[in-house]
């Protein structure tokens, strides 16, 4: 038995272990790099740990530290508040509003992951407080960011065009974010209406009716004072520092957090309890292992095994489930950067139009980060409070197993069978 097909068994047994004896997935799976790392592939420490997800880590620390102290403080209810206002009291609009915004967050150069790290933790907010459901929210969230994102001038539509033209492949940049936007905009209906997003056009909150002075309302509403005006000026400011100077996410938001803390201890000093340490040991420890994976060549070995069979449609069909399996664990403009190439071969037989392939890659490859184990799946596990974050998890996962086993074969029917391209 080859090490890769080793590598591939050990990982289903990770799963299997996890869902049946109710341990941590992250801490089975640094055991498993350890011992397939060693044992299979004859790597050292130093190779192991080549694939610890270092960025990721100080994201999900730092943005949900941050947004730890904007509840501790009542910043969130403040911005609950505000926004209910902003939409005339309609609980239905919520969802959309955080899909337009993290949408166009990544249409004008936000990268996925920290639009979802700035919206996420508000949206989840709100999600709590009005009896929304945390799935519903959460991938709203996530199919808004990813139906911005591969507009001509955002990062993802950057990179894959870029790859397109670097192959010598015909591309439409219009059609590509089009495209994605489309079958986002498409999940994100569907998901509103199965998960109670009808049921929430019935009600209206009591601050759109209710704001006049000595009213309910208007006496439980949050006010403004200097922590929480501090706190605003730092979700502010983080948003200005990822967006327009390109810097990290996840150390502008713990550099934020300690300034807050070092100023107003007493309400911050619990925050750092309440960042999700299950969650970031769970992601930490599932991307080491398919660090792992990649330093032995398992991605590589089951990509060009795909590559090679003689069937185009057949392989364009495997390309994009591969696409979207290794994507619900890995970098999703990673493993297209790596498909794309394999599917040339084929692509230049002329029996398969480049354009509708490469739509179907993007979509089937960026669909799938509500998984919990990408990173944008795992920002919403981390940014949800007060869940059950087990049971979250385990939503998150089966959510994300049903778009993997629909989406692209789905987006395979109607983007490459016709010959777009």
């Amino acid at each position: 038995m080859s090490a890769e097909l080793i590598s591939i068994l050990v990982l289903v047994v990770v799963f299997v272990i996890a869902t049946t004896r109710s341990i941590n997935m992250g801490a089975l799976a640094f055991a498993a790099a350890f011992a397939v790392g060693e044992l299979a592939a004859g790597l050292d420490a130093d190779g192991i740990f080549a694939g610890f997800p270092g960025d990721l880590f100080v994201v999900l620390v730092g943005v949900t530290y941050l947004f730890a102290i904007a509840r501790a403080n009542g910043t969130t209810d403040w911005l609950v508040h505000a926004s209910i206002r902003l939409v005339g009291g309609r609980i239905a609009l919520i969802p959309w509003v955080m899909f337009v915004i993290t949408g166009a967050l990544t249409a004008i150069g936000a990268v996925s992951p920290a639009a979802v790290a700035i919206v996420a933790p508000i949206a989840l907010s709100f999600a709590v407080r009005y009896g929304i459901s945390p799935l519903l929210m959460g991938a709203m969230v996530v199919h808004g960011a990813q139906g911005g994102g591969f507009s001509p001038i955002s990062i993802y539509g950057s990179i894959v065009n870029g790859i397109v033209e670097r192959e010598n492949l015909p591309g439409n940049e219009i059609a590509l974010f089009l495209t994605s936007l489309a079958a986002n905009l498409l999940i994100a209906g569907v998901v509103f209406v199965l998960f109670g997003g009808m049921k929430l056009a019935r009600h209206r909150t009591v601050e759109s009716d209710e704001g006049s002075p000595g009213s309910p309302a208007e006496e439980g509403r949050v006010r403004l004072d200097a922590p929480r005006t501090a706190t605003l000026l730092a979700l502010l400011a983080l948003v200005v520092a990822v967006l327009g100077f390109d810097l990290d996410a996840g150390l502008t938001a713990i550099t934020l957090a300690v300034l807050i803390s070092a100023v107003w201890p007493d309400t911050s000093r619990k925050a750092v309890g309440s960042i999700a340490w299950p969650t970031v040991l769970l992601i930490c420890g599932v991307l080491t292992y398919v660090g792992v994976l990649e330093e032995m060549g398992t991605i590589t070995w089951a990509g060009e095994g795909v590559g090679g069979i003689g069937v185009p449609l057949l392989a364009a069909l495997l390309l994009c489930y591969i696409g979207a399996i290794v994507s619900a664990f890995a970098s999703s403009v990673g493993i297209m950067g790596a498909l794309i190439p394999l599917a040339v071969p084929f692509l230049a037989q002329g029996e398969i139009g480049a354009v509708g392939m490469i739509a179907a890659l993007a979509v089937s490859a960026t669909v799938v980060d509500v998984s919990p184990f990408s990173t944008n799946g795992a920002l919403v596990l981390a940014a949800a409070p007060d869940v059950d974050r087990d049971r979250f998890f385990r939503q998150l996962m089966v959510y994300g197993g049903v778009v993997v086993a629909a989406v692209p074969g789905i987006a395979w029917l109607a983007l490459v069978v016709p010959g777009f391209g």
